[in-house]
């Protein structure tokens, strides 16, 4: 499920929440996040997401990640640095540079039965601010993250028993 809000702590920003349990243990969820480049594999092709910083690279506080996408076809540079690193429970990114007037994305993983329940919350705010939000983001943002959680079950199913013969 996913929420978009104003952001009650930061006038002009917005809130994104999403959670999803992945049938996964903790371990390997965090894991896989602590893999820039599995990045690319869930987001949407439309966005044409790459990260640009040469891996493979150690993730952890300070951690600066160079991307490339394209916003309505326009080319866009990201850059963000890893504010806080603590495996295998949570890091958070923040943008330096983007199409965002700012951008703080917290993931918080836990386990719960039947595997690991990842949680976003993204605080952000967007030049032109609630009219450009209203018209073009906010159906971005949510399109993304809906696009996200799909992928995120297609990438971490549940391994198949082998079938004896």
């Amino acid at each position: 499920m996913i929420t978009i809000r104003t952001d009650p702590t930061n006038r002009g920003g917005y809130v994104l929440e999403t959670e999803t349990v992945v049938a996964r243990p903790l371990e390997e969820v965090f894991a896989f996040f602590a893999d820039a480049m599995n990045l690319e594999r869930i987001t949407p092709p439309w966005l044409q997401f790459q990260v640009v910083t040469p891996g493979p690279f150690d993730m952890h506080a300070g951690t600066l990640i160079d991307y490339r996408l394209k916003i309505h076809h326009v080319p866009v540079r990201w850059r963000t640095e890893i504010a806080a690193w603590e495996p295998p429970y949570r890091f958070v990114d923040t943008q330096l540079r983007g199409p965002y007037r700012h951008w703080r994305h917290e993931h918080q993983f836990e386990a719960v039965e039947g595997g690991t329940l990842c949680r976003d919350v993204v605080r952000y705010g967007v030049p032109g601010g609630a009219l450009i939000h209203r018209l073009l983001v906010r159906r971005d943002v949510q399109q993304i993250f809906t696009y996200r959680e799909r992928a995120l079950h297609e990438q971490l199913a549940p391994q198949q028993a082998l079938q004896s013969a």
